[in-house]
């Protein structure tokens, strides 16, 4: 069946030869915002993502088909977890007739947390990221998370004669996944190596705990980011990795900051 492109006698202009000799690594589209549904805890949620898709273009080919990406896209189905991003991410390269090329989501997900004394329960938000890129024949799928944790300054505790100063501090843990990893046990890399996890919903009893927890458990930015890399080292699904820890100072005006990769 003649498609409507053919029948109207439409030139395809980007399929046209280039003569500038010019490969292009990356081509495609930006922060296209588009429906997403990941697997969460064992349970499907829907969010909403930020995509950036591209693929290499060679030297002779003039343009890639930027509608390709959004088609690709909306045909998404089922639920995107590591062991399908591979799959997802060839299927884009076999629309766009390409051998390389990257897949970026940037997302919203949430775990329901219990406090800890008083039990009620809330939706904490999280920043998840998928990212799964073909280059040189080989496929590689990372996960991000953006974990908020709260930490207390192990000087300030040592020399005042009462309380310590704290702060909240974001931990981000970009990994590439060997084997599958679950969006929450990621998240636990980061909440269980902070001076205490953090709850959106507490009742005055969890407020004790947490402020009790925090101060017998004190974390400068370097263990922070340590404790965090030595939990990731030792898991076998966990490949490369970069770990920051970005402590928003409660007597300061400035953050305090970390890094640990393993390339």
């Amino acid at each position: 069946m003649t498609n409507l492109t053919d029948a109207l006698h439409i030139p395809d202009t980007q399929s046209a030869r280039d003569n500038r000799h010019l490969v292009i690594q990356r081509v495609g589209v930006k922060d296209v915002r588009y429906p997403l549904t990941l697997m969460v805890a064992g349970v499907a949620q829907a969010t909403a993502a930020l995509w950036d898709l591209d693929v290499a273009l060679p030297a002779e080919a003039k343009g890639t088909h930027m509608s390709r990406f959004v088609a690709w896209l909306d045909a998404l189905e089922a639920p995107i977890d590591a062991a399908s991003m591979p799959l997802h991410l060839q299927r884009m390269l076999q629309l766009l007739g390409a051998q390389e090329g990257r897949v970026e989501a940037r997302f919203s997900f949430f775990l329901r947390k219990r406090a800890p004394v008083s039990g009620v329960q809330s939706l904490l938000d999280y920043q998840g990221r998928w990212i799964a890129e073909t280059r040189d024949g080989k496929t590689s799928v990372w996960s991000e998370v953006g974990v908020p944790v709260k930490s207390l300054c192990p000087c300030s505790k040592e020399i005042s004669d009462y309380g310590a100063h704290n702060q909240r501090s974001l931990v981000t843990i970009r990994l590439e996944q060997l084997q599958p990893i679950e969006w929450h046990e990621q998240v636990r890399f980061a909440e269980d190596a902070a001076s205490s996890e953090i709850w959106p919903l507490l009742k005055r009893p969890d407020e004790k705990w947490i402020t009790e927890r925090a101060y017998e458990n004190p974390k400068f930015v370097e263990d922070l980011v340590r404790d965090v890399a030595l939990r990731l080292n030792a898991d076998k699904r966990v490949g490369r990795y970069c770990v920051d820890v970005e402590n928003f100072e409660s007597i300061h005006n400035h953050s305090a900051y970390a890094r640990i990769e393993r390339a």
